[in-house]
């Protein structure tokens, strides 16, 4: 893919480049010892994957300057999307109008995930799932300090492996796989357990705003969004962390 894939971001109408990101200007008496930042995503946005894969990076290289606390949060690209799913083929093309255009999409994805570490094997996928109950575990996770575990097995799971992270069953397999009891995973997700939660997550997303994932959020405040590259996300947190110091 060519270089204009800095900070592509996805919405319910598909991924593409954001605006730029106002400036964060709201100051707090002192900086917190551990900076909160939490990353509004979705377990099917490709983009979010990257974006994980680009924080982490960034993260490493302030090393220990900085101290954040990293916490994931809801957001649906597909809100009206049956709990079934739809099977990918067909979702693709009535999206984007052609599979040629979803193959070449999927390309150049593919492209972007082998610089960033992420095997993207959209030959596997056969379905685009609903993921509520996805964002539901991911809350779980938070409760037993497994979220980003947990988050990245959902990742994994959909982008590498293809398995269909709508589906209650396969869930409850990653989620033993990111260190959760699947015993008590299965009972969590046959109940209503978690889903006010997500609920609230996806309003307080839509009253800031939010049309695309990932964005990322410093101490409260949107810093932006977008999968920004490690060193434009790194100069980021460290520029905004500076201004609330200040």
């Amino acid at each position: 893919m060519a270089d204009n894939d800095e900070g592509l971001i996805c919405g319910i109408d598909g991924c593409a480049t954001p605006a730029e990101a106002p400036a964060a200007t709201n100051v707090a008496a002192a900086a917190p010892a551990v900076h909160e930042l939490a990353v509004v995503s979705d377990a099917i946005c490709p983009w979010c994957y990257v974006g994980k894969r680009r924080m982490e990076k960034a993260l490493a290289m302030l090393g220990e300057d900085l101290r954040f606390r990293v916490t994931w949060h809801a957001f649906e690209l597909n809100p009206q999307m049956p709990k079934e799913g739809i099977e990918r083929r067909l979702y693709r093309m009535r999206k984007f109008g052609s599979w040629e255009r979803s193959l070449a999409l999927d390309a150049q994805l593919t492209e972007v995930g082998r610089g960033d570490g992420i095997s993207f094997r959209y030959d596997l996928i056969q379905r685009t799932p609903n993921t509520f109950n996805a964002h539901r575990l991911v809350w779980l996770a938070g409760q037993h300090n497994k979220q980003d575990a947990m988050v990245e097995t959902l990742f994994r799971g959909y982008f590498s492996e293809g398995r269909d992270i709508g589906d209650l069953s396969v869930l409850a397999e990653l989620a033993a796989e990111a260190g959760l009891e699947r015993a008590g995973v299965s009972a969590f997700l046959q109940s209503n357990d978690g889903a006010p939660e997500v609920q609230a997550e996806e309003a307080i997303a839509q009253r800031a705003g939010l049309s695309g994932v990932p964005t990322f959020v410093l101490d409260g405040r949107v810093l932006f969004s977008g999968a920004q590259h490690a060193d434009l996300i790194a100069q980021g947190l460290r520029g905004s962390t500076a201004v609330v110091a200040a």
